[in-house]
């Protein structure tokens, strides 16, 4: 009898246990981040005072320029979806591509060298790319650098980049144009070059293809030491997350690897993860933390910012993020500037793309262009790098970003697009004179008189910079909204 009584207590117990168990998993949602907010803070810290990095988009595309069998495939538009444009079948793509891409022995030095001449804190480029080609030297598969080149890219951009003193990103697709086991028809709204056609080889297995990514993420995150940033892309709103990708457990996986790691939102595509909607301009500003570190607005800058979560504007310099000899639209240097200046105020980070020749050779465009914001950035980088978003709802004559000084004051960075012609700038809201008024990087101190709630500041009839002259001011108190 005793014994059987004590069976009865220990299956109860058991029963108890799993029941309890059962219930503490239901109410730990998958994904979930251990980590409290001022450990999040200390994380994300590099990153939210860099404001500024650089894109790279380069692949098997890169060689092809937007030009299909002697014809232009377009003069605007991203060249790196060329084989979606023409529906060529991988085979016929690789026949096509790979003698075109040819990267020069030293190309990795001039990106981290324009980089840093631009002022850029961090570089994010295309491991893989949705047309499946790996940079890395891969022991899966055979579609990348190391089977097809006997070159592991990705080391050598690694490298180069951290000898610049450079924090490092990877883009990694995780569409796969080229993989028999990527199963496009699972999905009606991610790109494939045979989208609405049977599958060549037969039925497929997506979950081995999960494996294979999984698998090739895993490298990329144990081979090449801290890995800063990793920018995944991207899924749509019919086939996500777990179901698509074991989400979950892939960023799980990196997290273990790399513990500082910081991540972008695009394993996803719902409201939770800060999508609306299927197109670039679909963000809203929300994103629970299971789901990434930042929201990705893809050339577009949010009107107000997205106060309370960290995000970043991906742009292109023309309107290709893969190298196209057709495209001639490239932004001027005063819009790339200006775009910096009104990404930082609104409280963001400026992700801007260079997209290298097939030999890795950047455009002569985007260098220059580079080099001017980096001129700017020489004289004006204190009133970016490390800033918050303005305290000014809207400014007639341009942008404000700002800091806390040690003594519990803040420092305005007053960014003057329009320069004053009767020699006034009126900044709104500003009830005291500033403890310091002065224009930044030119030793030029400048007066100023409060009156009627406002700050009339005394300027010198020109602007030193045309394209953005930043006044300094130390305030006690910040600005009243009217």
């Amino acid at each position: 009898m005793k014994t059987n009584c004590m069976l009865l207590l220990l299956a109860a117990l058991f029963l108890t246990v799993r029941a309890t168990a059962e219930d503490t998993s239901s109410q730990t949602p998958a994904g979930e981040i251990k980590e409290t907010p001022e450990q999040r803070d200390a994380r994300m810290a590099w990153w939210r005072e860099a404001r500024f990095g650089m894109f790279v988009h380069w692949g098997l595309y890169s060689g092809l320029a937007g030009t299909w069998e002697g014809k232009a495939v377009g003069t605007s538009g991203g060249m790196e979806w060329i084989q979606n444009y023409v529906k060529a079948d991988t085979d016929t793509y690789a026949k096509a591509a790979f003698p075109k891409f040819q990267p020069k022995p030293d190309f990795a030095r001039q990106w981290a060298r324009v980089a840093k001449d631009a002022g850029c804190r961090y570089v994010v480029f295309t491991s893989k790319h949705h047309e499946g080609f790996g940079l890395l030297a891969s022991k899966v598969g055979d579609y990348n650098a190391g089977a097809k080149l006997g070159r592991d890219l990705v080391k050598e951009i690694v490298d180069a980049c951290r000898a610049e003193g450079l924090r490092v990103g990877f883009y990694h697709s995780v569409i796969d144009w080229h993989h028999d086991q990527y199963a496009y028809r699972l999905s009606q709204q991610l790109p494939h070059p045979l989208s609405g056609k049977p599958y060549p080889n037969g039925e497929r297995d997506h979950a081995k293809y999960v494996e294979y990514l999984h698998a090739q993420v895993r490298e990329l995150v144990s081979n090449y030491g801290p890995v800063d940033i990793l920018w995944w892309d991207y899924s749509s709103q019919d086939f996500q997350g777990q179901e698509a990708w074991r989400a979950f457990d892939l960023m799980q996986m990196v997290r273990d690897k790399q513990p500082a790691i910081i991540m972008n939102n695009r394993l996803f595509r719902n409201r939770e993860a800060g999508w609306a909607s299927m197109g670039t301009e679909g963000y809203i500003p929300q994103l629970d933390p299971k789901y990434g570190d930042f929201i990705t607005p893809e050339q577009h800058i949010p009107a107000t910012g997205m106060p309370g979560v960290d995000w970043e504007t991906c742009m292109t310099m023309n309107t290709t993020w893969g190298f196209s000899e057709h495209d001639r639209a490239w932004k001027s240097n005063e819009t790339l500037i200006r775009n910096l200046v009104d990404i930082a105020s609104k409280g963001g980070n400026y992700l801007l793309n260079i997209g290298p020749k097939g030999d890795g050779s950047v455009p002569d465009e985007s260098v220059q262009a580079m080099h001017a914001v980096g001129q700017w950035m020489k004289t004006n980088g204190d009133s970016i790098y490390g800033t918050t978003a303005s305290p000014f709802k809207s400014l007639d004559w341009g942008r404000c970003t700002r800091k806390k000084l040690p003594d519990g004051g803040t420092r305005l960075f007053l960014h003057v697009f329009d320069w004053p012609k009767d020699g006034k700038l009126v900044v709104p809201g500003l009830a005291a004179a500033p403890e310091r008024a002065a224009i930044l990087g030119h030793n030029i101190a400048l007066e100023s008189v409060p009156a009627n709630g406002s700050l009339a500041i005394s300027v010198p009839a020109d602007a030193p910079d045309k394209i953005d002259t930043v006044i300094v001011l130390d305030v006690k108190d910040l600005p009243a909204e009217k």
